[in-house]
């Protein structure tokens, strides 16, 4: 028996499980389910106009939030920071009628431009659903009102991350609730004018479009992005591009002209309805082709004539001078900024970028008393009269832990399904299609599925044509939007729900790893960042390829899949059809992010000792690990991993033959049974992996399945030896078997190893 200290990996897991608990014990705004009575202050897109008294109550909620935002980066400034106070400030004007048209049923939003969260937290601090001052002392500085737009009660739950993602996401989300409710779906996804020439951007307009998403998308058209004016570094108007795709331009003026949205909101929703994605594009004014106007003009129409008149005296600018004003204004009621703003995007002296920036060195009394920040008598009254109304119930309730029960098929709904036997070899897809059969045939209304014009070869169509036409989406070659997509759609329901993305492994590896990369950042109610629902079907793994060579090769398969495996229920990698149908079954039986790792050749089925009987039921419960061959007295094991696993059994009978006991497992996926790992050495002195993906260089050092073992029995003295692709540069352009065999990778050599 082999023994050693304690594992440090558990150790280290112990001692941040109690920070973490500490942390989240003093995070008042999560939780399992939290129910906020906040302002009833509500817009009907049926009303025909924004009524007087709701304009009313629009400007003095927008004027409370933006006190609370200014006053959250004073401050912040005590610190010594900063944050995206202009683009907070502007975010609030439409944020707030979004609120007011969100009923977190069939009407969602979202963020794209999460920098600007200090606006959305703000604004949800002004209705209730968060503490106003906890907003002000811990922005920046606490789990729950974080740096970027995240999920708290009332927001949005589709956390802000990288610039363009959530165009796509929030288009799964409209479809999914279209698709699980029927008609008034709708999300509202504010966006910026920077992110919308982000390659998933694009492509998420392509999908809203191409499937009539109900979603408008409400553009904060500042001009200003991080390095310089919109102007400077992406000189191109948004509208013919985006247009071209089949989204409706709905242009207006101004974001804070309020009559006008709303009116833009009403037509938005109607257009949705009938199937035509739109974008609110605030023109502003002096755009070349309008009627000229001057800084003179911004003055008056802002109300601060005199502000304008004696900042542009400071600079020498005549008041004349001809102007753009954009039709959303950065540092919007912050007077002097909103002026270094204009300034800055009419390239005139004096301008300033406030995309950075905060209170720091700035006179916070002075800013407070601007005059676009003094609440009314009228709006006060107003505001009274809201707060002494009954209260609006809203309750935010986290997503279902992972592992919850999802679709599940019973004994019954398997008693028909006939698995390839083992006569003759067969590609694990047969596997996986009849599982994604059975599961849709039970279930179709629950089923989702995002295609990549793969379906037939990824063994989804048979599936597809068993749901409704309105929960299947096809993207052309548009991966990584659709991996976004699928993520969209795991937002549109707490139900039981399978949402399925499948396209070839290689793709998933490269262009399309953004739909795992958001999961990084999508907090759940609970505080933790997690998967979501969302089954990633990687389709032809590893060197088992056929003879693509390659260009369709998925060689970094298992360290891409264990790299994501906090994020996971669990990572699947059959090693043959019968082990691919039990994968499936399993992953639409449990909520969570799952991938299942699909090789594409025909492989044998693996059977028992006898040869004759299959390793794996339809009825079997999924299971880790698999007992595959076990001798008396072995102390020499190999653990193999997916479509070389066939070679696990030929080696330990070879070596049998030459009187070595040698045990064999298959282990289909992860997390592994600790147990089991934790038996290995006190069982065996000598372990073998195999796996076709890469195991790693001397220079770089053991990676993939390999790893996870050395790591796992570290310090137990134990010998180990390693089966897999050490140098990808050059390999035949032949049959799995001719390039297993390039590798070292054959029953004979795995047999020969554990036998000298």
């Amino acid at each position: 028996m082999h023994t050693r200290i304690a594992d440090p990996l558990t150790t280290l897991t112990t001692e941040q499980d109690a920070r973490n608990a500490a942390l989240l014990s003093h995070t008042p705004h999560l939780g399992q389910r939290i129910e906020s009575k906040v302002l009833p202050f509500t817009l009907n897109l049926a009303a025909p106009e924004l009524s007087a008294e709701d304009d009313t109550a629009l400007s003095a909620l927008e004027k409370t939030s933006a006190r609370t935002a200014i006053e959250s980066l004073v401050s912040l400034a005590k610190v010594n920071d900063i944050d995206h106070l202009g683009g907070g400030l502007e975010l609030i004007a439409a944020l707030h009628m979004t609120l007011a048209v969100t009923d977190y049923e069939r009407t969602h939003f979202t963020i794209e431009h999460g920098h600007a969260s200090i606006g959305y937290y703000a604004a949800l601090a002004t209705l209730g659903f968060l503490d106003r001052q906890r907003v002000i002392e811990r922005f920046r500085r606490s789990l729950d009102i974080a740096g970027h737009v995240s999920w708290v009660p009332g927001g949005t739950e589709l956390s802000s991350g990288r610039l363009g993602v959530m165009f796509p996401v929030g288009t799964g989300l409209a479809l999914g609730v279209r698709g699980r409710l029927g008609s008034g779906a709708h999300v509202i996804c504010h966006c910026g004018d920077a992110g919308w020439i982000s390659g998933q951007a694009l492509n998420g307009f392509n999908a809203a479009a191409v499937h009539r998403a109900p979603i408008t998308f409400v553009m904060h058209r500042n001009g200003i992005q991080l390095s310089g004016t919109t102007r400077h570094i992406m000189n191109q108007d948004p509208r013919p591009i985006i247009s071209s795709f089949g989204i409706r331009i709905l242009e207006i003026r101004s974001l804070h002209e309020r009559r006008e949205l709303f009116a833009a909101y009403r037509e938005a929703f109607a257009s949705a309805q009938a199937g035509r994605p739109t974008l609110i594009y605030p023109t502003g004014w002096g755009f070349p082709g309008d009627e000229p106007v001057t800084i003179a003009t911004f003055g008056r129409k802002y109300e601060i004539v005199e502000e304008t008149a004696a900042f542009a005296a400071e600079h020498n600018v005549a008041l004349d001078t001809r102007v753009w004003i954009p039709g959303s204004l950065m540092s919007f009621r912050d007077i002097r900024a909103m002026l270094q703003c204009l300034f800055y995007v009419n390239d005139l002296p004096g301008g300033e970028a406030h995309h950075d920036g905060g209170m720091k060195g700035r006179d916070a009394q002075a800013v407070l008393s601007s005059r676009l920040l003094a609440v009314s008598g009228a709006e006060a009254s107003r505001l009274d009269a809201l707060r002494a109304q009954p209260p609006r119930t809203v309750v935010t309730v986290a997503r279902p832990a992972k592992g919850t029960p999802n679709l599940t098929l019973a004994h019954a709904d398997l008693k028909d399904i006939a698995l390839p036997g083992p006569d003759k070899p067969v590609s694990p897809r047969a596997g996986s299609e009849a599982a994604y059969v059975a599961v849709a045939k039970k279930y179709p209304k629950q089923c989702f599925v995002v295609s990549a014009d793969l379906n037939p070869s990824t063994r989804l169509e048979k599936a597809v044509k068993l749901i409704p036409a309105a929960h299947s989406f096809e993207m052309s070659i548009e991966e990584q939007a659709a991996t976004l997509l699928a993520d969209g759609l795991a937002f549109s329901s707490r139900e039981p729900q399978l949402n399925v993305f499948s396209t070839f492994a290689a793709f998933l590896e490269g262009i399309a790893r953004e739909g795992f990369e958001m999961w990084k950042y999508q907090r759940n109610l609970t505080g933790f960042n997690e998967g979501l629902n969302v089954l990633m079907h990687f389709a032809h793994v590893g060197a088992c390829t056929g003879r693509d060579h390659f260009s369709g090769w998925s060689l970094d398969w298992i360290n891409l899949a264990l790299g994501y495996l906090p994020y996971l229920r669990r990572f699947y990698a059959p090693s043959d059809a019968r082990a691919a149908f039990l994968a499936v079954r399993d992953a639409a039986s449990g909520y969570g992010g799952h991938i299942v790792a699909v090789p594409r050749d025909n492989l044998p089925i693996l059977t028992r000792a006898d040869g004759k009987t299959p390793l794996w039921q339809a009825t079997d419960a999924w299971a880790p690990v698999t007992p595959f061959r076990q001798r008396d007295g072995a102390k020499a094991v190999i653990l193999t991993v997916g479509a070389p696993s066939s070679l696990a059994g030929e080696a330990s009978d070879k070596a049998a033959s030459r009187g070595v006991a040698v045990d064999a497992f298959v282990v289909n996926g992860f997390p592994m049974d600790e147990d089991f790992l934790a038996e290995l050495p006190r069982t065996y002195d000598r372990i073998v992996t195999l796996e076709d993906g890469l195991i790693g260089t001397v220079d770089a050092g053991l990676r993939g399945f390999a790893a996870f073992v050395a790591g796992k029995l570290a310090g137990y003295g134990l010998r180990l030896d390693h089966f897999g692709i050490v140098d990808p540069r050059v390999a035949p352009s032949d049959t799995f078997q001719e390039v297993w065999a390039h590798y070292g990778m054959t029953s004979d050599a795995i047999a020969d190893r554990l036998t000298r």
